[in-house]
């Protein structure tokens, strides 16, 4: 997947998508205006953007995503994990947990993780 970084605020806008889809247009302008403080126009030009970076869809007036929020913050995960830790998990988790003791049911869920999707 090639991914798209969103920012802050962007990442809102996804979420309310995420939390509600499907939903219509008109509510999704409801709920930004509630929720950000958006007028209708900011709500359908931002749509437009992520609809046309292939997050979302608008069809007759019904937004849904194209891309789950599971799959997007996957992505960013690997992506994050290949640019800053070479692509290396176990650097990953050191530089995760140094400082910080890890509680015994992490350490149980990781070695699950582990059991599951080694070789």
């Amino acid at each position: 997947m090639n991914i798209i970084k969103l920012g802050v605020v962007e990442t809102q806008f996804a979420n309310i998508i995420w939390e509600n889809e499907p939903l219509a247009s008109g509510e999704l302008v409801k709920k930004c205006e509630s929720i950000l403080g958006w007028k209708k126009s900011t709500t359908y030009t931002v749509l437009k953007k992520l609809c046309e970076k292939g997050l979302f869809q608008n069809e007759g007036g019904m937004v849904s995503s194209l891309v789950s929020k599971e799959e997007y913050t996957g992505a960013l995960s690997r992506d994050f994990v290949e640019e800053t830790f070479e692509g290396s998990l176990p650097a990953f988790i050191a530089a995760f947990s140094k400082g910080k003791k890890l509680s015994e049911r992490e350490v149980a869920e990781i070695r699950e993780m582990i059991d599951k999707f080694g070789g």
